[in-house]
């Protein structure tokens, strides 16, 4: 006798518009089946509709490959309802004669994507091969097994890479998820919830009650195939260099927000490389062994400055370094090796803390965004005891527990995790993870702990062959260059004084070049005593283009005719290490006796000692 799940039924669908209609389904079909039959049956089009077990909207059918019809209980003479979603009648997403073709990526509407999802979503993306001369038998138009073109998830040819490619791209993984026959019609990417669904009125608020229609489900942690990014390339070695001297200086740690862009990576198929243009350092407190981060007032104002530069925040970078002998340049390895982790605990929250903070926009995801293309690097010993770049992000469902705030350090162990209990303030779901046992077994293990390296994913962090400069002022070596910024700990001050010593270094006619520094733009944006506010974009684009005319625009300005006024009068007290400049700038004004103490007319500061400027604003007494 046949089993009842294979018999077939039928399921009425109401919709406000076309009535009651029967569709004949089997229990045991798969959801995306099933709700392919009702797109059919009512001639609708890929959006605009959903399927509810309620009249008022409440248990939603989501489409799924994985799910049966079984599963959601649904029985013979059920009344499923079909209700629009963008509130608009339902006789607007008939589908169109002209226009049959599935949509992928229509589970979300009016999404910007990233420009470079926007250029691999358009390209082919195939792997195409030669004439295999030992093996194909055709003539040189003919295609065989062995020389037609593999798709971009093809898993021998990325295991035949030389390095094998571990995970696939995630344009690459989009392309296998939307590859059935359907074309990916109800393929949507649903970002992971750890919280009570909110809005239910069936009971008292946690901790008074909970059901299964608010309760979030058990979750189960699975290695993630694909990442959203596949390379991380610095632009030039000077601009880790800038970043490593604060530790060679000081000896202690050191945090820094990379700026650059996202674009293709050919090595991969329909891979992501992040390029690394310059690094912004935070307001933060550094020791041998522990980074503090602070309030970054200025984060909104730099990250305008870099969108009008053409870069945006691309990931974040800190030291893990321990000098081993200073006589060689060499530094310990103590990371990543058997007896030690890639990434601790608390760094794996804080590298989801900023993947959450930058998330990545999606259209395949009903809200609008899923996952992150920012990316974590840490500079450490490598097994030869040399200072080595490592490339890592965390996996979406990790970004997912840190959001919940659901995962948290263990003290005693680094290199593991601890998903929390459920408190009388906090529901938290089970949470595990598969591990095999001695004998090869596979084995569910709650994540109270949880080794952090299941919710990982590495990534090569290298330089280009030949170096590439978006800020040019790196070229030129022999110019002591612009301050970074938050570092006065070490004496460096981010000042109208720094800035008055690194321009008389350049001539009047490599204006432009002086210009082209991240941190000196920085400064000339966000500075307070400087008239440039209105005016700096000019200046921001010009670097951008590297266009001479609109440097020059900028210069012949009233404002920053004030700034070179405000210099003429002021004399630079350099800072220890600092060349005098080979260059005369322009010949400063006479000052006249210094009495005992004095008020600054740009702050009002009260000064008490014999210097020709401000201790307070270091601009001239002049």
């Amino acid at each position: 006798m046949a089993s009842s799940k294979y018999k077939p039924i039928v399921v009425r669908i109401q919709s406000p518009e076309h009535g009651t209609k029967r569709v004949e389904a089997k229990p045991s079909e798969s959801v995306a089946d099933f709700l392919n039959k009702i797109q059919n049956e009512f001639q609708l089009g890929d959006t605009g509709w959903r399927i509810y077990k309620n009249r008022d909207k409440k248990d939603w059918i989501r489409t799924s490959r994985a799910k049966t019809i079984d599963s959601y209980k649904i029985k013979h003479g059920d009344m499923l309802y079909l209700l629009p979603t963008d509130g608009k009648d339902l006789g607007s997403n008939l589908v169109q004669a002209d226009n049959m073709a599935p949509s992928p990526g229509s589970a979300a509407q009016g999404v910007v994507e990233d420009e470079v999802d926007q250029i691999l979503d358009k390209e082919d993306g195939k792997i195409y091969r030669k004439r295999n001369e030992q093996l194909c038998r055709h003539g040189p138009h003919g295609k065989c097994l062995h020389c037609v073109p593999l798709e971009p998830y093809d898993e021998e040819f990325l295991k035949s890479c030389d390095p094998p490619i571990k995970f696939l791209a995630f344009h690459s993984y989009i392309r296998k998820l939307t590859s059935g026959v359907d074309k990916g019609k109800f393929a949507y990417l649903e970002n992971l919830s750890c919280k009570i669904k909110p809005g239910c009125t069936e009971h008292p608020p946690w901790p008074g009650g909970i059901c299964t229609k608010c309760q979030p489900n058990a979750v189960t942690l699975n290695r993630q195939k694909f990442r959203h990014v596949d390379y991380i390339m610095f632009e030039n070695p000077s601009i880790v260099d800038t970043f490593l001297n604060f530790w060679r200086s000081t000896g202690n740690q050191r945090v820094g927000i990379m700026y650059g862009r996202y674009e293709p990576h050919k090595d991969t198929p329909l891979g992501i490389k992040a390029t690394v243009s310059a690094i912004y350092e935070p307001p933060q407190i550094n020791t041998k062994g522990h980074i503090e981060l602070l309030e970054d007032v200025l984060e909104h104002e730099v990250n305008k400055v870099a969108e009008r530069l053409k870069i945006r925040p691309v990931g974040w970078i800190f030291t893990d370094l321990i000098a081993d002998d200073l006589s060689k340049g060499t530094v310990k390895h103590f990371r990543g090796n058997i007896n030690s982790h890639f990434l601790s605990a608390e760094e794996c929250i804080q590298a989801a803390h900023f993947q959450n903070k930058h998330p990545n926009p999606c259209k395949l995801s009903p809200e609008g965004h899923f996952g992150s293309k920012f990316v974590t690097v840490v500079v450490t010993g490598d097994d030869t005891n040399q200072i080595h770049f490592e490339g890592y992000q965390v996996s979406d469902q990790c970004m997912a527990l840190v959001r919940d705030d659901c995962f948290i350090p263990t003290i005693d162990a680094s290199e593991l995790g601890y998903v929390k209990e459920s408190s009388e303030t906090q529901y938290v779901p089970d949470v595990f993870y598969k591990v095999k046992d001695n004998y090869g077994n596979e084995v569910t293990q709650l994540a109270r702990p949880l080794p952090v390296e299941y919710l990982l994913l590495d990534m090569p962090a290298a330089f280009p062959v030949e170096p590439q400069y978006t800020f040019r002022s790196h070229l030129h070596t022999e110019v002591t260059s612009f301050p970074v910024e938050n570092r006065h700990v070490i004496g460096q001050q981010h000042d109208f004084n720094a800035l008055t010593s690194y321009l008389q270094q350049f001539p009047p006619n490599r204006f432009l070049e002086a210009m082209a520094n991240f941190h000196l733009l920085i400064y000339l944006s966000t500075s307070d005593l400087l008239p440039l506010k209105e005016k700096i974009c000019i200046l921001l684009d010009a670097v951008q283009n590297n266009d001479e005319k609109l440097a020059h625009q900028f210069k012949k300005t009233e404002e920053w005719a004030t700034v070179e006024e405000m210099m003429a009068a002021h004399v630079p007290t350099l800072t220890p290490g600092r060349p005098s400049s080979s260059y005369v700038g322009p010949k400063a004004a006479p000052l006249p006796p210094i009495g005992s103490s004095w008020t600054c007319a740009h702050c009002t500061f009260i000064n008490t000692t014999d210097k020709d400027h401000c201790d307070m604003c270091s601009l001239p007494k002049q």
